[in-house]
């Protein structure tokens, strides 16, 4: 057994103790170069067992008081999942191409059980996760699942993401509230207030993007009506500028949403992390920089393209080690006892888990 493994518990204290990655790029380099080529080779079914191989070196690679999480699913288990879901999407496709009134009703027979699809996602995550040999749970139901997943991502979108942050505190609510550790349960309750405050910093972002796309627009609307009314009453030059500034049009719009998701995504979670107990009294932490994070991740993205796709490896261990290295944990009392006993209470409980057979389905 690795030191990491053996690592003693500290007593009682009023510290934070952070999540820390010990894994590197070179190490999960050769994972993600073997899980490539088997899932090449076998067009696609290997897959399933890719990604159980990289979770298992993600879950074992996350550490907490000197203890790695654990990942227990099966390819199998994700491989079946997976194939329901393409014999589904098989058969939607042969049949609304056949008789599409039959297409759509069985579309909307699906989407009905689209909340179970997300709990059951959500509840095999949980209990394929362990940590001191202790498995997660997730006791969520399906109204619950349509709230968060469903209900949450419409309005926000209907209201233009003016209700966005209620959105999001829907679903931090159904996922921590139903997430359970050796039958111990988790809680969450984040305010609209602290939320809509770095919502409305990417707001100001995207309304940036906009005006300076309108800006532009407005400065060669000349041209651009002249381009839509007779496109070639403009001499092949103009018409190629209007061409690369439409294309930088659209990569600025990208852009603006794409940074201002990554800064709400980052605020979010802090926030939401930050307002969750275990057991009702050890509080949770997440204290990401939002400049950082956003750093990272559009860094990553450059780098992973520029290298045609070699460095995301690297990119996905920096950003695992940033996440859980802002990433915290405070005990009310002794920690090894508290430990202790919620593994002995875990034991029972994890019995269930253990025989558990389930399937992944992709949501």
């Amino acid at each position: 057994m690795s030191t990491v493994d053996t690592a003693p518990v500290p007593a009682a204290s009023q510290e934070f103790h952070r999540l820390s990655f010990t894994g590197n790029a070179a190490e999960y380099f050769g994972i993600w170069i073997v899980n490539i080529l088997l899932t090449i080779v076998t067009l696609g079914i290997y897959s399933a067992w890719a990604k159980v191989r990289r979770n298992r070196y993600f879950y074992g690679n996350t550490v907490l008081l000197g203890r790695a999480f654990e990942y227990h699913a099966k390819g199998k288990q994700i491989l079946v999942g997976r194939l329901i879901v393409l014999g589904y999407l098989v058969v939607y496709n042969i049949v609304l191409a056949v008789l599409p009134i039959a297409g759509l009703l069985l579309f909307l027979v699906v989407l009905c059980f689209f909340p179970w699809l997300i709990m059951r996602g959500l509840r095999f995550s949980a209990r394929v996760t362990s940590y001191r040999n202790v498995r997660f749970d997730f006791v969520g139901r399906m109204g619950g699942a349509f709230v968060a997943f469903m209900a949450g991502p419409v309005i926000a979108v209907l209201s233009l993401g003016l209700l966005a942050p209620l959105a999001s505190r829907w679903m931090y609510r159904y996922l921590a509230n139903n997430l359970r550790y050796g039958g111990r349960a988790f809680a969450a309750d984040p305010k609209l207030g602290p939320i809509y405050k770095t919502w409305f910093f990417s707001a100001l972002i995207i309304v940036l993007g906009l005006l300076i796309i309108a800006v532009a627009a407005l400065a060669n609307l000349s041209l651009i009506m002249a381009l839509i009314n007779n496109p070639d009453a403009l001499p092949p030059g103009f018409q190629a500028s209007m061409f690369v500034l439409g294309v930088i049009a659209y990569l600025t719009v990208l852009l603006s949403f794409g940074i201002a998701a990554l800064f709400y995504r980052a605020g979010v979670r802090n926030i939401a992390w930050s307002a969750t107990r275990f057991d009702g009294r050890h509080a949770l932490k997440s204290d990401l920089s939002r400049f950082r994070y956003v750093w990272i991740a559009l860094s990553n993205v450059a780098v992973t393209v520029l290298t045609l796709g070699l460095m995301r490896p690297w990119a996905a261990v920096r950003m695992a080690r940033y996440v859980n290295e802002h990433t915290a944990i405070r005990f009310d009392g002794d920690v090894g006892e508290i430990l202790a006993a919620t593994g002995q209470e875990g034991t029972a409980v994890g019995a269930e888990f253990m025989e558990f057979e389930g399937f992944d389905f992709g949501f």
